[in-house]
């Protein structure tokens, strides 16, 4: 259920990342990086390396699924992205037929509920038709191949134009989980989740295709 896949489109293709993106990577994350405050990125080759190589080995434990993401204009790699936290809900009946049953996404089963995060791109890549598109196509596959329940997305509570893309691409917001984490900047970190869930897909759907035009 979660062996590598690729996901194309019009502007990005999301490939399972690997080894090979640790230069394009590298090269991305060494545009302009005023846009990190919040969000933790690699610098330099050495740590896109091993930025790489955790998520892989985050992969491997069948709880995320990691993509390079390439603009198809120019071919450069611009970012990335991932499926991570899938969980399958387990089967105490009454579930519909269909919704995934028992043990971990990597059993076979598809996950019930999923997190679309870890998502970072080049300066030249942002305030493009390429977030919109990647989330187009993550969320997609989540609802549509795998018949997921429920997508969430979050950010770190302060960043403020994080929070209204999200919120522009359909994300509901829900709250904010209080000293959820360690920040990047070393402080402790208030958490605003958002989220998607079945019943408005098609609705998310028709505004982010709208947006894209």
């Amino acid at each position: 259920m979660l062996a590598p896949f690729t996901l194309s489109g019009r502007h990005v293709r999301l490939e399972p990342l690997s080894l090979d993106h640790v230069d394009g990577l590298a090269a991305a994350a060494a545009q302009e990086r005023g846009s990190y405050a919040f969000t933790w990125v690699p610098d330099g080759r050495d740590e896109t390396r091993a930025y790489v190589e955790g998520a892989l080995e985050h992969a491997a434990g069948g709880r995320a699924v990691p993509f390079a993401v390439r603009r198809l204009s120019d071919d450069a790699i611009v970012g990335s992205t991932r499926f991570l936290d899938l969980e399958v809900f387990q089967d105490p009946a009454p579930w519909p037929p269909g919704i995934g049953v028992g043990g971990a996404p990597s059993d076979g089963n598809p996950p019930s509920v999923a997190e679309i995060g870890s998502t970072w791109y080049a300066a030249s890549a942002q305030r493009t038709a390429v977030n919109t598109e990647a989330k187009l196509l993550l969320l997609t596959h989540a609802f549509e191949t795998w018949g997921s329940l429920r997508v969430t997305l979050k950010t770190d509570a302060r960043n403020a134009a994080s929070r209204a893309a999200i919120e522009r691409i359909g994300g509901r917001f829900e709250g904010v989980r209080r000293v959820h984490t360690v920040a990047t900047d070393g402080g402790l970190r208030d958490t605003a989740y958002f989220s998607i869930v079945a019943a408005e897909w098609l609705a998310v759907r028709t505004g982010l295709l709208s947006r894209l035009g």
